[in-house]
């Protein structure tokens, strides 16, 4: 509760140091912020043309591939972002940290935010080109999969962020351990495909995965009314929520063990 009661009371300077830091990403290019939103962008379009034009890889189910693929990419790479910028964050903002009046807990939320603004901006892509071949979303299960994403990163970055800060090397398997969940989330193959060569059972594994969550609630918030947020009486939803909250308690007991310590070895 004192976590959440200092992100309350800091949330205006949570979002100003938030659009700062987004801004200064691109401070020394000409076309400034602009490349954090068209980077992204080029990134899907070219996984889209790759596998559905060379490869011609296919979608689960009767659906465009790229009505298909879209959410799923563009909610992993606002995903990896935030996890690997918040992870960080606390050495980038080291001058804040040595500040004693400065409240260490919201640093990593800062980035986060910064996150936001493109991983906002790839979900809305992928949104309007799906309606434009005739897919709405519901905008109830988008928005709820927004607050998932968000309360996972912060569950997650609060133990990440702290051990980043102590052992430095950490983040190096950070990056490594983000593109193995890559390919082990179903972004741009699908669940069916474990099911016809591996059995039935295996599925349950992989859909317990937060990351499959998170992809996997919003591909489907375009496509069908049961959705993994509502399969097996939801019992993914369940242990999704039980995986963010130890996750959340770890973390913070963990950071708040921890953050006493930040500022000598910063």
């Amino acid at each position: 509760m004192d976590f959440i009661k200092t992100l309350f009371n800091n949330r205006k300077l949570i979002l100003k140091l938030g659009k700062n830091d987004f801004r200064n990403r691109f401070a020394n290019t000409g076309l400034g912020a602009i490349w954090g939103f068209a980077q992204p962008f080029v990134f899907m379009l070219t996984y889209v043309i790759v596998f559905q034009y060379i490869l011609h890889t296919g979608s689960n189910g009767n659906y465009p591939y790229v009505v298909w693929f879209l959410p799923g990419m563009s909610i992993w790479l606002f995903c990896s972002d935030a996890i690997l910028t918040a992870s960080n964050s606390i050495r980038n903002y080291s001058y804040l940290v040595k500040k004693v009046v400065f409240p260490i807990d919201i640093i990593p939320v800062i980035s986060l935010t910064s996150s936001c603004f493109v991983g906002i901006f790839l979900m809305t892509i992928a949104i309007v080109i799906s309606s434009l071949f005739g897919y709405i979303p519901n905008f109830i299960n988008v928005i709820y999969i927004l607050f998932c994403l968000i309360c996972f990163i912060i569950a997650l970055t609060r133990f990440t962020s702290s051990i980043t800060t102590l052992v430095p090397d950490f983040a190096q398997l950070l990056n490594i351990v983000i593109q193995l969940c890559m390919w082990f989330t179903p972004i741009i193959w699908n669940l069916d495909m474990i099911v016809d060569k591996m059995g039935g059972k295996l599925i349950y594994a992989f859909k317990a995965f937060p990351f499959t969550y998170l992809v996997e609630g919003f591909r489907q918030a375009f496509m069908e009314n049961s959705t993994i947020i509502t399969d097996n009486n939801g019992l993914f939803t369940i242990i999704f929520w039980t995986i963010t909250l130890v996750l959340f308690c770890w973390g913070n007991a963990i950071f708040k063990k921890s953050k006493k310590d930040f500022a000598d070895v910063l």
